[in-house]
């Protein structure tokens, strides 16, 4: 506000009639009265000055970032649990007094390798012999089934030659003559015969071709029993192995205790079931983790197996794993109306112990592009049904269309529109400032007397008149 301004505002104010009437009765009045009338020009004059010595002002502002070309990878994140450790549990489902533990806790044993003997009681005893006879029953089956192989083999083979020899009957029979078997012309039984004998004839090799064709399967499944019945029989004998190889961990096995498996009586069956008790656990250094996450129907539809992750976990905040998608559940699972898809990750060998259960982290990467202009999200607009991207040229902000590729979180791949080096508007900043003007207040310094005590410029009693 320019100092001829304020002037005109407070002679305007002087002139006014209710100052000029006050200020003939404060001629005669008390100098309490005089005091009040000043205070009433002094608040005129600053509300004055108030309304026209500041100005509002409005500023924009630019934040702009240049474009650089780089890489951009998408991902998928998600959380859940490792569901599967790298090691096996050492189990038993013996019951009675162990008598000699042959390993501690940090040993290497190997597949097989005997860990512990119990002396058993009579129960577990009649186990032990029942599980031995349904592993020795299991072995002969197998042998059966292998032999079986070599059974249908020979019989197919066998049956191959029958309609062969069937065939050449039928041709005879059709070429006309006598039947060279008999040398005689042929029977009306022998015409109705030999065509169905034919018939008959590759039936019975169907059927012995099937079976040998079904031996590899058969052999598989009689091989799988035997494992079975084997680990049954090991986990009721009284000698204790291993289960793999690796280091033993977790073993809870001393000379003179006592072991005992529980036992259930099946509902249906009624017969009675022994649960295999865990002892221990053998860790293998260069087995894999599994891990179980649960994702969203948004998400799903973009993961497939063998896609690469990384994958943190609560008990190593500094470290980093890395795995693959080994499996997606599209079938999905609904709790409480939310549909999840459970996804399952291979973790790479890793060097540190992760137990099952828990808490992982993961960021599955969905799709990566090399040597591509990337803007932060924050800078595209849409605009109708297009992309725009506001450049910063020659001072001046210009909308430019662009289109958009691949994105994350932050930033997305513009594959047309904006160039290495271009200045990108990332922001808008939008100011209003309420600034003064180079004058200052019209009451700075001493125009009424400033400092002093009392009452400012009025110090030292009623004063005689203004």
């Amino acid at each position: 506000m320019s100092k001829n301004r304020f002037k005109s505002v407070v002679k305007t104010v002087s002139q006014h009639k209710l100052f000029t009437s006050l200020k003939k009765y404060s001629a005669v009045s008390s100098w309490k009265v005089k005091f009040v009338v000043l205070l009433l020009l002094v608040g005129a004059v600053f509300g004055a000055w108030k309304v026209f010595g500041t100005s509002n002002q409005t500023e924009t502002t630019y934040q702009t970032e240049v474009a650089e070309s780089g890489t951009l990878i998408s991902s998928i994140a998600g959380s859940g649990t490792i569901t599967s450790g790298n090691y096996t549990n050492v189990t038993t489902k013996t019951s009675g007094v162990v008598t000699k533990v042959y390993v501690t806790n940090g040993d290497t044993v190997t597949k097989g390798q005997k860990i512990a003997e119990v002396q058993l009681d009579d129960y577990a005893r009649e186990r032990q012999s029942t599980a031995w006879v349904a592993y020795l029953e299991a072995k002969e089956a197998y042998l059966a089934a292998v032999s079986g192989k070599s059974e249908a083999d020979i019989a197919m083979w066998q049956a191959r030659q029958d309609v062969v020899d069937a065939q050449e009957a039928l041709d005879d029979l059709n070429d006309g003559g006598d039947n060279p078997a008999t040398g005689e012309e042929y029977t009306d039984s022998e015409r109705a015969i030999i065509p169905k004998t034919l018939e008959q004839k590759r039936e019975a090799f169907t059927a012995v071709e099937a079976k040998y064709l079904n031996a590899d399967a058969d052999i598989s499944k009689a091989s799988a029993k035997v494992t079975a019945a084997l680990r049954d029989y090991q986990e009721n004998s009284s000698t204790i192995v291993a289960p793999a190889d690796g280091e033993i961990t977790d073993l809870a096995l001393a000379e003179g205790i006592i072991v005992s498996a529980s036992s259930a009586t099946s509902q249906t069956s009624g017969a009675t079931i022994v649960s295999a008790q865990t002892v221990g656990k053998v860790n293998d250094s260069d087995g894999q983790l599994i891990a179980t996450v649960n994702l969203t129907e948004i998400d799903i539809i973009n993961v497939k197996a063998n896609q690469k992750v990384t994958i943190t976990l609560d008990a190593y905040e500094d470290k980093t794993f890395t795995g693959k998608v080994m499996a997606v559940n599209t079938s999905g699972n609904i709790s409480s109306g939310v549909t999840s898809y459970p996804v399952t990750v291979l973790l790479d060998p890793v060097s540190v112990d992760v137990y099952p259960n828990m808490a992982v982290s993961v960021e599955i990467i969905t799709d990566i592009a090399t040597d591509v202009i990337t803007v932060p999200n924050s800078a595209i607009q849409t605009v109708g049904d297009q992309s725009v991207v506001q450049v910063m040229k020659d001072g001046e902000v210009v909308n430019t269309t662009v289109v958009l590729g691949i994105s994350n979180d932050s930033e997305t791949v513009i594959t047309s529109g904006i160039n290495v080096g271009d200045e990108i508007v990332t922001a808008t900043i939008t100011t209003n400032n309420n600034e003064q003007d180079d004058e200052s207040s019209p009451f700075s310094g001493s125009s009424f007397g400033g400092g002093g005590g009392g009452r400012g410029g009025f110090s030292g009693g009623p004063p005689g008149g203004f």
